[in-house]
């Protein structure tokens, strides 16, 4: 059995200051860090994703229903796109191994739905690294942290998601994806911070 953790979009955008924030996520972000640059054993890899848009169509919208639509965010190139400052020294350090792009003309919230710079699927990463399971974590609990948990278990991945390293949009939204979760099969650790 191998580990991978997985840092879901800890970019700029997500966070306080950015195009969309989500209330805790510079903090989470901090802890991410943390996390990723243990070395205690528990990771053979961590990869992180990220949003990549070019073009995602009907994703931008000026009037966002923030569920399919949302105000325009990590456009590539762009400040908001890169990843958070207090996230930005674990990758520095080399304790990401690989980093993930979704999104350049689609929403793509899963990272799932995301490849290397030379087009690498994240399942076919993980399968050629001989990972088995998977533990989820960073922005949002509600939208892409499901996303990526939903479609990992879907790929045949033990899958657990870290609620105390996730930061959700709304509490009714990330009560519901705990749910979801939960229904689907993922282990759930922790409490997720939600701040309204």
């Amino acid at each position: 059995m191998r580990r991978a953790l997985i840092v879901v979009d800890v970019q700029k955008d997500f966070c306080e200051g950015g195009s969309i924030p989500v209330k805790g996520g510079a903090d989470r972000a901090a802890a991410i860090a943390d996390l990723a640059r243990r070395t205690d054993g528990s990771y053979a890899y961590t990869v992180a994703t990220r949003d990549h848009h070019i073009d995602p169509g009907a994703h931008f919208s000026e009037h966002p229903d923030f569920q399919d639509s949302f105000p325009v965010h990590c456009v590539v190139g762009s400040e908001g796109s890169e990843f958070h400052p207090n996230f930005e020294p674990a990758v520095a350090s080399g304790a990401v191994d690989e980093v993930f792009y979704k999104g350049k003309h689609s929403a793509s919230k899963s990272g799932f739905e995301g490849s290397t710079q030379d087009g690498t699927s994240l399942t076919d990463w993980l399968r050629a690294h001989d990972v088995s399971d998977l533990d989820v974590v960073g922005i949002a609990t509600d939208h892409c942290v499901k996303a990526t948990a939903l479609d990992g278990v879907r790929a045949g991945f033990a899958v657990r998601v870290l609620l105390d390293y996730t930061a959700g949009v709304a509490a009714e939204t990330t009560s519901t994806a705990i749910s979801e979760l939960r229904h689907a099969g993922v282990a759930l650790s922790g409490e997720p911070v939600v701040l309204t």
